[in-house]
C-alpha cells in the first residue's frame, strides 16, 4: 500500500486506520478460505455460517478501506462534497448482502435439521479454534485504531465482534459432535451464529439508509435544536427552513434565522454557527440571517409555534 503522506499529520490517523485494516482483511480473508475448505471437508454447516460471517467481515473491511481511500481524495467542484458517500454506499451494499447469506444457510439449516448428514467434529473443532484465533486478532487490530474510527471502521470491528461469537458457536457444535455424536446441534447453532448476522445488517442497514435519504443524525432531534436555539439567543425570533444531513458521518446543516436588527452582524452569526458546533457538534452551518418574519407558503414548515405570518417584504 503507497499512501500518499501528502498534507502532513492529519493523514497519520487515515493511514494508521487504513493499514489495521487491510492487516484485518488479510486476516479475515485468509481465514474465511480455511473456514469454507474445513466446512466442506467437515460437512458442517455451522463452519459454512461462519465462512459467511467471515465472507461480510471481509467485504465491510474492503469497504473501510476503500473509504480510507476515497475520503482523501479532494473535493472537485462537480462532486463537491469528494467522494465520502460512496462509503455510506458500501455500507448499505454491505448490509444487503448479509441478509442474502443469511437467508441461504438458514434454507440449509432447516434442510438438514429433516435430513442429518455426517460431521466431522476433529476438523470441525481445529479449523473452529483457529477461526476463532484468527477473529480475536482481527479484532485486536481495529480495536487500536480508534482515534479517528469512522462509521466503516466501526462497522468492520461490530463484524468482526459477532464473528467471535459465531467460532465460539462452531466450537460448541464440535464439542457436542465429538462427545455426543448429536449432528443436529451443527445446524441449529449455524441459525443462531445467522441471527448475530441478522442483527448487525439490520443495525448497519438503518444507519446507511438514514444517511442516503438525506436524514438527520439519530442523535439530534431538529425541532429541539431550533427551540434551544430561541431559547439560547435572545436575539433569535424564529427558525425555518432547517435542513440537517450526514454526509460521511459529518453533519451539515442550513437555515434561515430571523433576528432582531443586531447592532453586530457577523458577532451575532458566530455566536450562532459557535451555538451549533459546541451544543451539537454541527462544524458546517449555513446560517442565512433575515430581518422581516418570514412569509410565504414555505413558512409553515418552520416548527414554531407562533402563527403570525406578516405581509410579504
Amino acid at each position: 500500500m503507497a499512501h500518499s503522506h501528502s498534507h502532513g499529520s492529519p493523514s497519520l490517523p487515515q493511514d494508521d486506520n487504513a493499514r489495521r485494516l487491510l492487516l484485518a482483511f488479510v486476516v479475515t480473508a485468509g481465514f474465511m478460505v480455511v473456514e469454507v475448505i474445513g466446512g466442506l471437508v467437515s460437512g458442517s454447516l455451522a463452519l459454512l455460517a461462519d465462512a459467511g460471517h467471515m465472507l461480510t467481515d471481509a467485504a465491510a473491511l474492503l469497504f473501510a478501506l476503500l473509504a480510507v481511500h476515497f475520503s482523501r481524495r479532494p473535493p472537485s467542484s462537480r462532486r463537491t462534497f469528494g467522494w465520502l458517500r460512496l462509503t455510506t454506499l458500501a455500507a448499505f451494499v454491505n448490509a444487503i448482502a448479509l441478509v442474502v447469506i443469511t437467508l441461504f444457510i438458514v434454507i440449509e439449516a432447516v434442510r438438514r435439521f429433516y435430513a442429518p448428514q455426517p460431521v466431522g467434529g476433529g476438523i470441525m473443532m481445529g479449523v473452529a479454534i483457529a477461526g476463532l484465533l484468527a477473529n480475536i486478532l482481527a479484532f485486536w487490530l481495529l480495536q487500536r485504531g480508534n482515534e479517528a474510527q469512522n462509521l466503516n471502521v466501526r462497522a468492520a470491528a461490530l463484524h468482526v465482534m459477532g464473528d467471535l461469537l459465531g467460532s465460539v458457536g462452531a466450537i460448541v457444535a464440535a464439542l457436542v459432535i465429538l462427545f455426543t455424536g448429536w449432528t443436529p446441534i451443527d445446524p441449529i447453532l449455524s441459525v443462531l451464529v445467522s441471527c448475530l448476522v441478522l442483527r448487525s445488517a439490520w443495525r448497519l442497514l438503518k444507519e446507511s439508509v438514514n444517511e442516503l435519504l438525506e436524514g438527520a443524525p439519530l442523535s439530534v432531534d431538529v425541532d429541539a435544536l431550533t427551540r434551544h436555539l430561541r431559547r439560547a439567543i435572545p436575539e433569535v425570533r424564529d427558525v425555518h427552513h432547517v435542513h440537517l444531513w450526514l454526509v460521511g458521518e459529518k453533519s451539515l446543516m442550513t437555515l434561515h434565522v430571523q433576528v432582531i436588527p443586531p447592532h453586530d452582524h457577523d458577532a451575532l452569526l458566530d455566536r450562532i454557527q459557535h451555538f451549533l458546533a459546541h451544543h451539537y457538534q454541527i462544524e458546517h452551518a449555513t446560517v442565512q440571517m433575515e430581518y422581516q418574519p418570514c412569509s410565504g407558503p414555505d413558512c409553515q414548515l418552520s416548527a414554531v409555534q407562533s402563527g403570525h405570518h406578516h405581509h410579504h417584504h
